[in-house]
């Protein structure tokens, strides 16, 4: 069983606290601030990812790094799109929700992995659990769920907001297992050090750029 680690929690929970309220001051103040914020996060990410290339393949690394155009600058784009989409759920509500889903599913994955967590999901990542990966997924959808039912109690938005919630959690999960591999092939712990417990760029979005291009697939295609 994954012991839990109090001083490790709590630094990462007071990190993850001041990136909250950045993260939000760039979602929730205007189209301007949220551009500014994705900006960010795609050359930092894109710093960290040219590292990683150069580690893992030596003096051929430009021609691998093409491959960031769909793994970091494509999903961030479909981020932007999602802000100014053209249904109801508007502005920066999906983006927001995108975020929230995936540090619910983190923390909550964190949490039971940490309290009943036995069985190894992959070797690329020890660390995580299947009880700690089903964990996270449903009380991530159901956390969702009744956050959204207070916001709005319609039933079309509850449901959006859980299948949103439930494609963040896996998709997200899938990309965190996807940076591990390429930070395992690099022989690195972490992609990044600018979050004190939480590591890179890279490591605090890897998430994100796989639970973007679902979301979007999920409202362009079965939304419209």
């Amino acid at each position: 069983i994954l012991a839990f680690n109090f001083q490790t929690f709590k630094t990462r929970t007071l990190t993850a606290a001041v990136f909250v309220i950045v993260m939000l001051a760039g979602l929730l103040w205007n189209f301007w601030s949220f551009l500014i914020l994705v900006t960010v996060i795609h050359f930092g990410c894109w710093y960290e990812f040219v590292k990683l290339m150069k580690k893992i393949y030596g003096e051929k690394y430009l021609r691998y790094c093409r491959f960031g155009l769909i793994y970091i600058t494509m999903p961030l784009m479909m981020l932007i799109i999602l802000y100014n989409n053209l249904i109801s759920f508007y502005g920066a509500f999906i983006p927001c929700l995108i975020l929230f889903s995936i540090w619910i599913n983190d923390t909550m994955a964190y949490l039971v992995g940490s309290f009943i967590g036995k069985t190894p999901l992959s070797k690329i990542s020890p660390k995580k659990t299947v009880e700690g990966t089903l964990g996270g997924i449903v009380l991530c959808i159901l956390i969702i769920g009744m956050l959204s039912y207070f916001r709005n109690p319609e039933k079309e938005v509850i449901f959006f907001s859980m299948i949103i919630a439930a494609l963040c959690a896996i998709f997200g999960t899938v990309g965190d297992l996807f940076e591990s591999k390429l930070k395992r092939m690099a022989d690195v712990k972490d992609s990044g050090s600018f979050m004190p417990g939480h590591g890179g760029f890279l490591d605090r979005f890897d998430s994100l750029l796989f639970a973007a291009p679902a979301v979007w697939v999920y409202v362009y295609f079965f939304i419209k």
